[in-house]
C-alpha cells in the first residue's frame, strides 16, 4: 500500500509527539522509584482508568477479536471472557480496594503484606517475580508478532536484513520508539501518552464503524454469513455452518475447539471467575491499581476502565469484521496463507487499505500504532519495576540512591525489549496460539495460590511458592515437549498441579506468624476463612468488625458481569444493525447501572468497604 504524504505526516507527527512528551516530563519522572514506576500516586482515578483502558486496547488483541467476530458473529461478545475481561469487575467491587491498601510498589512486594519478610515470604516474593517476568516476556513477544504483521502491510519498503524479515524490522523500529519515551518519562509518560493514544483510538474506532455502517447494509451482510451469525443466543453446540460461504471457517471452528460453544463458554466463565478471584496478575494491571490515590479511587478506576476500553474498541472490531466479510473472500490471495488457510490476522490492515480515505488512514494508523504502544509501554514499565524494586533493591543494594534505581530501570527496560524481540522471532506462532498459551497455561497455574492467599488464613508462603512454581512448570513444560499441543488442554493440567502443590506443601509447613496474619487482616480486612485470626484480634480490639460483605460483593460481581457484557453487545449490534438486541441491551445496561449505584457506588468511601483499623 502506498501511503499518501498526508497520512505519513500524521503518523510521523504522532510518533514525534510521544517522544517529546517523554522528554518534557523526564525530570519529574526520574525523582525516585515511586515517581518513575507509579507517578508518585498523584494522578486522579479517571486519568489512571483511561490509561488502563488504552493499555488494554492493544492491536494484537484487536486483531484476535476481529478473527473471533468474523467467525462467530454476535456470539463473539462472550469470547472476551477467555482473558477474562470481567476481572476488572472484581477489582471494581472489592479487590482493587484490598490491593491498594498495601501501599507497595509492585505485586511482588505485596507478598510481604501477606506472608511477611521471613523465608516463606521471600519464597512467595521470588515466585511472583519469576511469574511476572515470564508473563511480561510472553506479552511483549505477543505484541511484537502482532505489530510486525500489521506494519508490513502498510509500510511496504523491503527492510529485510540478514535473518530478519521486513515485519521483524518494522516491529523493532516501533519498539525502539516506544521504549525511548518510556525510558524518558516512566509512569508519567505511560499515562500521559496513553491519553493521547486513547483520543486517537476513539477517533479511529468511530471512523471505522461509520464506514462499515455506510458501506454494508443488513442485506449485504446476510448474504455472506450463515444463519444464526447475528444472534446472541447459543446452545451447547455451535449452530453455525459456513459451508458454501467460507468453507475454511468450519475447519477453523474445529481447530479452535469451539464446536461445543456452550460448553466452552461455561468452562470460560468458571475459569474466568477463578482467575478474577485470584486478583490481577503481576503486570501493568496491578501497577495501575497501585498507582491510584486511595482504595476508593482504585475501585472507580476499574469501573471507568471497562467503559473507555470496551465500547470504542468493539466499534472498531465490528467495523473491520463486517467490511472483511462483505468485501473479501477466500479467493483473495492476500488473506490466504501459504498453507491455504484463511489468514485472519491480515483482515484488519487490508480493510483499512481498501476502504478508508486519505487523511483518515493516517489517523487510523496512528491510532492503531497507539494501541500497540499503549500496551507495550505499560508492560515494559511494569516488568522493569519488578527487576529493580523486587530483585536489585530488595536483595542486592537496598540503600542505593534514587537516581541509581531509576537508571537501572532504564537498563532493565532495554533488556526486556531485546529479550522479547528474540522470543518473538524464535517463536513466531500465530497470535491466537500465543493468546491461548497465556490465558490457558500461564493463567491456569496462577489461580489457586492467589485465591487462597486472600481467603484462607492457614495458607502460607511455602504453599504459595510451591503452587506458583508448580503451575508455571506445568504450563510451560507441555509446550516445550510438544509445541503443537492444544493450549486449551494445558489449563486443567496446570490447575491441578498448582492445587496439589499449594495445599500439600502448605499443610506440611508451619502457618505464618500471628503478627503477620493479624497485620494483614487489620489492613486489608478480607472476607473468607479468617475466623481464628479475627477472634485473636477481637481480644485486643473489641470494636473490630469482621468483613461480612461476601454476599453483597458476590451480588455486585454478578450484576457487574452482566453490565459489562452489554458494553460488548451494544456496539456490535449498532454496526451490524441488530437494533432489537441493541435496545434490549441498552435497557439491561440502564437497569444494572441503577442497581449498582445503590449496592456498589454508595458504599464507596467511609463505611463497610473501607473500614479503619480501629473499627
Amino acid at each position: 500500500m502506498q501511503l499518501h504524504p498526508v497520512d505519513i505526516f500524521i503518523i510521523i507527527s504522532y510518533l514525534a509527539a510521544v517522544v517529546v512528551v517523554g522528554w518534557l516530563i523526564s525530570k519529574r519522572a526520574s525523582k525516585d522509584l515511586d515517581a518513575y514506576f507509579l507517578g508518585s500516586r498523584s494522578l486522579p482515578w479517571y486519568v489512571i482508568g483511561t490509561s488502563h483502558g488504552a493499555s488494554g486496547f492493544d492491536i494484537t488483541g484487536t486483531m484476535f477479536f476481529v478473527t473471533m467476530l468474523f467467525t462467530y458473529g454476535l456470539k463473539a461478545a462472550f469470547i472476551p471472557w477467555i482473558w477474562p475481561l470481567f476481572d476488572r469487575v472484581f477489582r471494581q467491587v472489592y479487590l482493587g480496594a484490598w490491593i491498594r491498601r498495601s501501599k507497595v510498589l509492585t505485586g511482588a512486594e505485596w507478598m510481604r503484606t501477606r506472608f511477611g519478610s521471613g523465608l516463606s515470604g521471600n519464597l512467595s516474593h521470588i515466585s511472583v517475580v519469576v511469574y511476572a517476568l515470564i508473563l511480561t516476556l510472553a506479552f511483549l513477544a505477543y505484541a511484537f508478532i502482532g505489530i510486525g504483521k500489521f506494519a508490513e502491510v502498510f509500510f511496504q519498503w523491503d527492510l529485510s536484513w540478514w535473518f530478519l524479515s521486513s515485519a521483524d524490522v518494522y516491529a523493532i523500529i516501533i519498539l525502539a520508539i516506544t521504549t525511548a519515551y518510556v525510558l524518558l518519562g516512566g509512569w508519567y509518560s505511560v499515562v500521559l501518552t496513553d491519553l493521547i493514544q486513547f483520543a486517537l483510538l476513539t477517533i479511529a474506532s468511530i471512523a471505522i464503524a461509520v464506514i462499515a455502517i455506510d458501506k454494508v447494509g443488513p442485506e449485504a451482510l446476510s448474504k455472506v454469513v450463515p444463519e444464526g451469525w447475528n444472534q446472541l443466543r447459543f446452545g451447547l453446540k455451535l449452530d453455525l455452518d459456513w459451508s458454501g460461504l467460507i468453507d475454511q471457517l468450519n475447519a477453523r471452528i474445529t481447530k479452535d475447539g469451539y464446536s461445543w460453544f456452550g460448553v466452552v463458554m461455561m468452562l470460560m466463565l468458571l475459569k474466568g471467575l477463578l482467575v478474577s478471584m485470584a486478583g490481577p496478575t503481576p503486570g501493568y494491571g496491578m501497577q495501575h491499581v497501585l498507582s491510584t490515590r486511595s482504595p476508593r479511587e482504585a475501585a472507580l478506576e476499574n469501573w471507568w476502565m471497562s467503559i473507555v476500553q470496551i465500547f470504542p474498541r468493539f466499534l472498531m472490531i465490528t467495523g473491520v469484521a463486517v467490511l472483511g466479510l462483505v468485501f473479501f473472500s477466500p479467493e483473495v490471495k492476500q488473506i490466504i496463507s501459504d498453507k491455504g488457510e484463511f489468514d485472519f490476522e491480515k483482515i484488519l490492515p487490508y480493510v483499512i487499505e481498501g476502504y478508508v480515505p486519505v487523511g483518515v488512514v493516517g489517523i487510523l494508523l496512528a491510532g492503531l500504532l497507539a494501541a500497540f504502544m499503549s500496551t507495550f509501554d505499560s508492560t515494559i514499565n511494569a516488568g522493569a519495576a519488578y527487576i529493580v524494586n523486587d530483585i536489585y533493591k530488595r536483595y542486592i543494594n537496598p540503600d542505593a540512591q534514587a537516581k541509581k534505581y531509576v537508571r537501572l530501570g532504564y537498563l532493565c527496560s532495554v533488556v526486556l525489549v531485546i529479550l522479547s524481540v528474540v522470543i518473538g522471532i524464535a517463536r513466531a506462532e500465530s497470535i491466537h496460539e500465543i493468546t491461548k498459551l497465556i490465558t490457558f497455561g500461564l493463567y491456569g497455574g496462577y489461580v489457586v495460590p492467589n485465591i487462597l492467599k486472600w481467603h484462607w488464613w492457614r495458607f502460607n508462603g511455602y504453599g504459595y511458592f510451591a503452587g506458583m512454581i508448580g503451575g508455571m512448570i506445568a504450563a510451560i513444560a507441555p509446550v516445550v515437549v510438544n509445541p503443537d499441543i492444544n493450549k486449551v488442554l494445558i489449563l486443567p493440567f496446570a490447575l491441578g498441579i498448582s492445587t496439589i502443590a499449594s495445599v500439600v506443601v502448605c499443610l506440611r509447613t508451619p502457618a505464618e506468624s500471628k503478627e503477620v496474619l493479624e497485620g494483614f487482616y487489620r489492613s486489608v480486612r478480607p472476607w473468607g476463612f479468617w475466623g481464628p485470626v479475627y477472634r485473636r484480634l477481637l481480644e485486643k480490639y473489641p470494636n473490630l468488625k469482621a468483613n461480612k460483605n461476601f454476599g453483597r460483593d458476590a451480588f455486585n460481581v454478578a450484576i457487574g458481569i452482566v453490565w459489562q457484557l452489554t458494553l460488548n453487545v451494544i456496539p456490535i449490534c449498532l454496526v451490524i444493525r441488530q437494533f432489537r438486541t441493541m435496545w434490549i441491551s441498552i435497557g439491561v445496561l440502564a437497569v444494572t447501572s441503577v442497581i449498582m449505584k445503590f449496592t456498589w457506588y454508595d458504599t464507596l468511601g467511609p463505611g463497610a468497604m473501607y473500614m479503619s483499623e480501629d473499627e
